[in-house]
């Protein structure tokens, strides 16, 4: 497994905690057979997660081939119109300069955190609708 069940409990709670203070969702994907390319697997997986149904448009799916460390980072049409694609791209650098190291666990704490802020900065909690979850907050793992 690429986390401890101890790591998956820390990038657990840090969607959450992200997720209290925006209307966005984030969802983690760990891939262990990835066949092809893994931006057009993220692409496939994040409709077939019905991430795309998000009232706001601001679902992200952060993909992880463990078989071929690899990484994709889906971002659903409006918080991808507020931040530009070196945005997402310099993510997947960070998360991957992570797992070079074998800090799996730290690369993707990163990302949830970065994906965060702007998720935060353009997509606000209100009191109408904070604390609702419209995806859940789990690891999804293909064996």
């Amino acid at each position: 497994m690429l986390f401890t069940n101890n790591q998956e409990k820390h990038i657990i709670n840090a969607i959450q905690q992200v997720e209290k203070f925006t209307t966005g969702e984030i969802r983690v994907y760990v891939d262990m057979l990835l066949q092809g390319d893994p931006l057009a697997e993220a692409q496939r997986l994040f409709y077939k997660l019905e991430m795309q149904k998000t009232k706001n448009k601001n679902g992200v799916l952060i993909y992880v081939s463990e078989n071929k460390k690899k990484v994709a980072v889906v971002g659903d049409e409006n918080i991808h119109s507020f931040v530009n694609q070196s945005f997402w791209n310099n993510l997947i650098e960070e998360i991957l300069h992570s797992f070079k190291n074998k800090q799996f666990d730290i690369g993707i704490l990163t990302a949830i955190k970065k994906i965060g802020e702007q998720l935060i900065k353009y997509f606000p909690s209100t009191t109408e609708n904070f604390g609702i979850n419209q995806i859940p907050n789990e690891i999804i793992y293909n064996k």
